[in-house]
């Protein structure tokens, strides 16, 4: 993992320890454009809901795996925000051996 790039969206953190990291600051959409000009391997975001939000806001993200743990909790922050209507075309399911069970999702994107 070490030897992959990192990007960190980080508004406080300007020296990461990880090695091949680069905190991106400023217009983050324009940033993660940017990069998804540039040749190479997937752009993989985890656990950041606030970035997905804005990422997608953007028409930025292009595949959406979700983990559904066999568990219900009364509260918890949304991936979508109320009001927020982003239809959603299934790729796959994936049930694990956990009892989890993966979800790949792609935007439907206006032709």
């Amino acid at each position: 993992m070490n030897s992959l790039p990192k990007f960190v969206v980080s508004t406080t953190l300007e020296n990461p320890e990880w090695q091949n990291s680069t905190v991106l600051e400023g217009d983050v959409a324009t940033e993660v454009g940017q990069l998804r000009e540039q040749p190479g391997r997937d752009i993989l975001v985890a656990g950041s809901r606030e970035l997905v939000q804005s990422l997608a806001q953007h028409d930025l993200v292009d595949e959406y795996r979700l983990l559904v743990y066999p568990i219900v909790l009364g509260s918890g922050k949304r991936l979508f925000g109320d009001g927020t209507h982003v239809p959603l075309k299934l790729r796959e399911t994936r049930p694990l051996d956990s009892g989890v069970v993966l979800l790949s999702y792609e935007p439907e994107r206006a032709t």
